[in-house]
């Protein structure tokens, strides 16, 4: 039952459980799931039981990677795409919980074998995606780029940035399918702190996300099938900080997409703690926090550990002190002014992690901008609208369209 003026739960009480079930279902809509396994598998987990919602997930996995494999060796291209597209989103929603599970290790094992079903799904796609890497310090960033055929081009593209906890996988469903159905070419990656770049070469976020968009656009500008002056930089969830920093630096993008406008990041951690805790991070007193917080774990439900934990690996850092003073660069303040190209911000309806902020990024922009509502009337609330990615995907590229069509003019 859902609480009168609050957004309703529809699968668990477990706020994160839930929450995370919706997206799993949300990528219906472009193949990423299928209603039944989905219902099926979530049936099976007991309310805020991590270890079941990572076998679980793992299990219906397996099951379609095993029907993937007997499609492809049949020879059913159609129905072996498919079918490594749903096997990789279910290991990757296995990933959510882990950290509080009895074992934590598998996250490698099990992101490793998210990544092959979603390079074999790729592999089959008509055309199939390149897999990039794009330079980057020490180590180069991969990625894949998608065009809407094989013929054409120079191709418009939109650069589709992750969020802090995303999986490749569902950058699928969140930007890449619609851009594609639209003749836009579309580029992800892993950027710093994200998904390969974290688990298998151990680098953290930063918070000067220019670092990251600039290499990234020169690498294609770089290239000859990539329009130079129809280039669209999206980013979900945190990515709407990310993209936004980088917008005020990198002014070669034609339109930057915010789901949802991020103008400080901290606000969703400090927003936990108490005042009198905070007053030792101002205060510089880290050994005492840092104790008082690894105390306090202790006595903290499964469900906090597990989502602190969770939070913290991309920063790079097992202090808790460390990690606010980090977070606490991860804001706009004093570069949103600097944005030129023309913006759109969605703004879910009961935003959890960053509510008001949308509408905070609207006001504080100079540069044309656009800021769109986004409704629990319409199935559309809550963070990244979750249930709702056909009616954001119409949204949003009718929007982009309007300042960046898919054809060029003349």
């Amino acid at each position: 039952m859902a609480v009168e003026g609050e957004p309703r739960r529809y699968f668990m009480r477990h706020e994160q459980m839930d929450f995370e079930t919706q997206l799993i279902l949300g990528g219906c809509y472009y193949g990423c799931a299928d209603a039944g396994e989905v219902l099926s598998t979530v049936e099976r987990i007991g309310e805020g039981d991590f270890e079941a919602w990572y076998r679980e997930w793992c299990a219906t996995a397996e099951r379609l990677e095993r029907t993937a494999e007997e499609c492809a060796a049949a020879g059913n291209r159609v129905s072996a795409r498919r079918s490594y597209l749903r096997a990789s989103s279910y290991y990757a929603a296995s990933l959510s919980m882990i950290d509080g599970t009895e074992d934590p290790s598998r996250r490698v094992p099990t992101w490793k074998r998210h990544i092959a079903c979603f390079e074999e799904f790729c592999a089959r796609l008509d055309p199939p995606a390149e897999k990039v890497e794009i330079p980057y310090e020490e180590v180069p960033m991969p990625g894949y780029l998608f065009k809407p055929d094989a013929a054409g081009g120079p191709f418009p593209v939109v650069i589709f940035n992750n969020g802090s906890d995303g999986p490749t996988v569902s950058m699928w469903s969140s930007g890449v399918a619609g851009a594609l159905e639209r003749g836009y070419a579309a580029l992800v990656f892993d950027g710093p702190g994200q998904n390969a770049m974290l688990w298998l070469h151990e680098v953290p976020f930063r918070h000067d996300w220019e670092a990251v968009i600039t290499p990234v656009v020169d690498f294609l500008l770089s290239r000859d099938d990539i329009d130079p002056a129809r280039i669209a930089l999206s980013g979900i969830s945190q990515g709407g900080y990310w993209i936004l920093r980088a917008l005020a630096f990198e002014h070669r993008v034609a339109a930057g997409i915010a789901d949802p406008g991020v103008m400080d990041v901290s606000t969703a951690i400090v927003g936990k703690y108490p005042p009198e805790m905070l007053k030792l991070v101002d205060e510089g007193r880290k050994e005492e926090f840092d104790g008082m917080m690894a105390e306090g774990l202790k006595y903290m439900d499964a469900a906090t550990r597990q989502t602190v934990q969770w939070r913290m690996k991309p920063y790079g850092t097992e202090s808790f002190y460390d990690w606010i003073e980090m977070a606490r660069r991860y804001h706009l303040r004093d570069v949103i002014d600097r944005v030129r190209c023309p913006v759109f911000i969605a703004d879910p309806e009961d935003e959890q992690f960053w509510p008001g902020q949308s509408r905070e990024v609207y006001e504080a922009l100079t540069c044309p901008k656009t800021l769109v509502r986004f409704t629990r009337e319409e199935g559309a609330n809550w963070h990244c609208e979750p249930k709702a990615r056909a009616l954001y995907d119409q949204r949003m590229f009718d929007w982009l369209a309007t300042v960046m069509p898919p054809k060029a003019s003349g």
